[in-house]
């Protein structure tokens, strides 16, 4: 069985000094993160027994796979990246024995609340240093709703500990601010309510749960709502059965060796078996809009999600107006994709980041901080970021301070790749939550040791 590894207090300063040769060859990414939590939930929750193959094996997912091994279900690891979940159907989860702790993974103590708040159990969840200063407010006050008792620290963060309901009450809520967490915080309650669970978000966000749910027999309707808008209505109590998983490469993380290969001169780099879903790929259009040479090859769908392979070629990027209602398809990709700007000729902006601010770190602060600190002119006017690119390499040569936050650490360290100096980040130890291996896959590309322990 693999075995969770735990973030050390210990920090793990990295150093990217420029690359000497262009980027090139072939490479995978880790497994989508979103879907991988998603994966081990569901099939905890099914009948019989889910197959996943391609699954996260960084410390976030493997909070999740603990949690759900805690909960009464069985979960083991197989192969690498192959894993096997015996389910305990629908309400059938157990009291935890300790403390539920999820590490770093807002994504994993969020869904985890509401899968909790209908199960008739009582239990405690906490997390590191960075996901205890995070609130949790936002899923607990509509899960209360349904009959969940939660108490909390002020303003709803970690520890926590959950009453779930006996006999939960479907929801019927419309989402404040986009977010794909809250949203599928309100649906994994609503599997375990009598009646119809209802969901409506004022921007599309991620839709790898209702993508799920409906893979594992759930009844799941989606309709329009305005301009951008959507209603997602669960028909609650049904009966999951468990189906194989495929994951595919995690976006998210394939847009640092992407920003990598396009900021490198002479760079060609094919990145293979991305997922590309269309409400996870915000970032792909804005690199395109500034003139990036990116491609896709060899589409196909696995799983119940397109896949492709992503061609990226080296190559002059102008700035980009990145409108508001496009956070929620790239929520995770403003750290990097403010790198290609600092690399682009004219002023980018990036409009209602105030997401952000809630993330590992208040990633806006950190994002502009980082840039900043390696000789790039940034603003932030209310919510938005302006970054001032002038067509040509960042000085770097600075330290970025990563707050905890494995975006900023891994986007710091892309910019040390094309800079004109090396580029420092404090610690890099939490890279590991999300791209295992990074340093070695990024090394491999570059055909050098590029980063190196500072």
């Amino acid at each position: 069985m693999t075995q969770m590894t735990v973030s050390t207090t210990s920090a793990r300063p990295l150093r990217a000094t420029p690359a000497r040769a262009p980027l090139t060859g072939a490479m995978g990414v880790p497994g989508d993160k979103s879907i991988s939590h998603r994966a081990l939930m569901f099939g905890a929750l099914a009948v019989g027994t889910t197959t996943i193959t391609g699954l996260l094996e960084g410390e976030d997912v493997l909070r999740t796979a603990a949690a759900m091994r805690a909960l009464g279900a069985d979960v083991e690891a197989t192969g690498p990246g192959a894993w096997r979940v015996a389910g305990r159907g629908i309400g059938g989860l157990t009291e935890p024995a300790d403390v539920l702790d999820m590490g770093n993974s807002g994504t994993a103590a969020r869904l985890l609340c509401g899968l909790l708040a209908g199960h008739p159990i009582f239990s405690v969840m906490t997390g590191d240093a960075s996901l205890r200063r995070r609130p949790m407010k936002r899923v607990i006050d509509p899960l209360s709703a349904c009959g969940a008792r939660f108490s909390s620290r002020a303003g709803g963060r970690l520890p926590l500990a959950i009453e779930g309901a006996a006999d939960p009450m479907p929801l019927d809520y419309r989402l404040p601010v986009a977010s794909a967490q809250v949203k599928s915080a309100v649906l994994l309650a609503g599997l375990c309510a009598r009646g119809t669970t209802r969901v409506v978000e004022p921007e599309a966000t991620r839709d790898h749960s209702e993508n799920m749910l409906r893979h594992f027999g759930a009844t799941v309707r989606v309709a329009a709502e305005g301009a951008h808008g959507r209603v997602i209505e669960l028909d609650g109590q049904p009966e999951l059965v468990a189906a194989p998983v495929v994951v595919p490469g995690d976006p998210s993380s394939a847009a640092f060796p992407i920003v990598a290969a396009l900021t490198v001169p002479g760079s060609a780099l094919r990145i293979l078996g991305v997922g590309l879903n269309p409400l996870r790929t915000g970032l792909f259009l804005c690199l395109r809009e500034m003139g990036a040479d990116l491609t896709v090859e060899n589409e196909r769908i696995e799983g119940g999600e397109p896949v492709g392979d992503l061609v990226v070629r080296a190559g002059p990027l102008v700035a980009v107006d990145v409108p508001a209602e496009r956070v929620p398809s790239m929520v995770d990709e403003f750290p990097i994709l403010a790198v290609a700007a600092a690399h682009a000729a004219g002023t980018s902006r990036f409009r209602g980041l105030g997401e952000l601010r809630v993330k590992e770190s208040d990633r806006l602060d950190a994002t502009a901080a980082m840039l900043a600190g390696n000789g790039v002119r940034v603003d932030i006017e209310g919510d938005d970021l302006l970054v001032h690119g002038t067509g040509g390499p960042p000085a770097g040569g600075g330290l970025v301070v990563t707050h905890m936050d494995h975006r900023i650490a891994m986007a710091g360290l892309v910019m040390g790749f094309a800079a004109q100096s090396a580029v420092t980040v404090d610690d890099g130890a939490f890279i590991e939550t999300s791209f295992p291996h990074f340093v070695r896959l990024m090394n491999k590309a570059a055909g050098a040791e590029v980063i190196t322990p500072a």
